[in-house]
């Protein structure tokens, strides 16, 4: 039997920041939705390689608001209550950015 790892929360979340995330995100579900037709519909290949790339930039730009989201609320909040979790964290945004950068 496999435990999973305890599910954890935003400390705060802008609701209008949410709202436009989700908004990018059901956009996003189009995009690749068309892309699969594109595919079976055998679309001339760099017109789908374009369509991917917008796709890309979309999720990165979720990921941005995403980052300074959790930069702004869920880390400075670590980082201010205890050494121990300013430690944790810092590892943690540093494997963020190492995950994230490529």
């Amino acid at each position: 039997m496999t435990t999973r790892p305890q599910e954890r929360k935003a400390v705060g979340v802008d609701p209008d920041i949410k709202a436009r995330n989700l908004k990018r995100l059901r956009r996003n579900e189009g995009q690749v939705r068309g892309l699969q037709k594109m595919v079976s519909e055998d679309r001339y290949c760099a017109d789908v390689l374009t369509q991917i790339s917008a796709v890309h930039e979309a999720l990165r730009a979720v990921g941005r608001e995403l980052m300074r989201n959790h930069l702004k609320h869920c880390a400075a909040s670590a980082i201010r209550s205890s050494e121990h979790e300013a430690g944790v964290m810092y590892d943690e945004l540093v494997d963020l950015m190492y995950t994230h950068s490529r």
